[in-house]
């Protein structure tokens, strides 16, 4: 803080203006406390480096031109009893507002949480400046390089206890990269992302975004809205993982091979699902052990929850739009997952039946004229992954789509 802070009260009413200035004498000796009249106003508030201007209302369009001009040089309180003037006056820049009435203590209080803010603000741009300067933030974005993106996602993770959101990663489509700088799609991003959100640099051009508290249903539309800010033709993919119970190691790998997944479909993003590496060859290792229904149990569930069920929802989205004829109806159950479309001449499904072993049937069947062949595919579960489930969904869709 400033050995003394300037304060000036700006008012057209002289005896109000000298009532009011002795109400602030509570502040320290060492501050100035002085007043003016709107004409000169702005030349004081340049000429006396001004830490906090307040203004008395005046005609509402005379208050908020001032308040306009001044909001760059200084916090601006204003005080009113009007309301209306009081909201249009926060649209115009106001840091506070007191009553015309307001009592000594009230008016100081708010004089001091300025200040502090102001010293608050002061301290956070010098800590941004040093970051800048280490390498650890980008100066034109404001965004975490990616080599201190483990230490700080962790950070959050471990320090703030967080237990629940959403990993993104985010990169421009391949065929799109030279229609787009990083910069243009970090400008979007900051429009639609909330003040607790961390963004930080990835690997290649990528973003990765840590969304605190927010499901896969509220980082979809995120998602959504920054591909409709985009130039049209820029493609967006993203690759999503929960963060729960996970360490920026887990979720990096889980949300790069999401982002892979989309990047090879006709989707936007792909949900991810971390696995230990030697889950997989366990499984294959061990389909004879059939009698083991609990471990094949919890498998299939966990596939049933983080595969097929976004697989199928991400589906329907996707074609609802396109089959105005036809309904699209999908349900995902214990043992029993069903992809169904339907109109006035063909009745398609797609089933993916699990017996408690450790493999699942997916029936296709077809009813209409000139129908396709239905078929039967026999999966193991460690082959159930989105990208291998989204392709035979969707060519199960363009089957149904070329019946006559």
């Amino acid at each position: 803080m400033n050995k003394e802070n300037n304060i000036i009260l700006i008012s057209k009413d002289e005896a109000f203006a000298k009532n009011t200035v002795e109400k602030i004498k509570l502040l320290r000796k060492s501050d100035n406390v002085d007043f003016c009249g709107y004409s000169d106003a702005l030349k004081r508030v340049m000429d006396s480096s001004v830490a906090v201007s307040i203004v008395k209302a005046a005609e509402s369009d005379e208050s908020m031109a001032l308040i306009r001009q001044l909001k760059d040089f200084s916090p601006v309180i204003l005080l009113a009893d009007d309301a209306d003037l009081i909201l249009d006056a926060y649209d115009a820049g106001i840091s506070d507002f007191c009553r015309e009435n307001v009592q000594d203590f009230e008016l100081v209080i708010r004089i001091v949480n300025i200040l502090k803010k102001e010293i608050t603000s002061l301290n956070y741009d010098r800590a941004n400046r040093l970051l800048i300067q280490k390498q650890f933030l980008d100066k034109d974005t404001g965004f975490y390089e990616y080599k201190c993106a483990q230490n700080i996602i962790n950070n959050e993770l471990t320090l703030r206890a967080l237990d629940s959101g959403t990993f993104v990663v985010l990169s421009v489509g391949e065929n799109s990269k030279s229609l787009v700088s990083s910069d243009k799609i970090a400008k979007i991003l900051k429009q639609y992302l909330r003040k607790d959100d961390i963004v930080t640099f990835g690997q290649e051009s990528k973003f990765y975004l840590l969304l605190p508290y927010t499901d896969f249903a509220g980082a979809v539309s995120v998602i959504e809205k920054i591909k409709s800010a985009c130039p049209e033709g820029l493609e967006i993919k993203a690759g999503l993982s929960s963060i729960e119970g996970k360490t920026f190691e887990q979720l990096e790998k889980e949300g790069l091979k999401a982002l892979l997944d989309a990047t090879y479909s006709d989707s936007t993003y792909m949900i991810g699902e971390y696995q230990p590496e030697s889950l997989d060859d366990w499984l294959e290792d061990s389909e004879e052990q059939t009698k083991n229904y609990k471990l094949f149990r919890n498998l299939y569930e966990k596939k049933l929850e983080k595969v097929i069920i976004p697989v199928f929802y991400r589906i329907q989205k996707a074609y609802e739009n396109k089959l105005t004829d036809s309904n699209i109806f999908q349900f995902a159950e214990k043992n029993q997952s069903v992809f169904h479309l339907k109109s006035r001449n063909k009745d398609s499904k797609l089933k993916i039946l699990y017996s408690g072993l450790a493999k699942v049937t997916i029936e296709i069947s077809h009813q209409g004229l000139d129908s396709p062949e239905n078929k039967e595919i026999n999966l193991s579960l460690s082959k159930i992954n989105q990208r291998d489930l989204t392709k035979i969904v969707e060519d199960f869709v363009k089957e149904y789509i070329e019946v006559k």
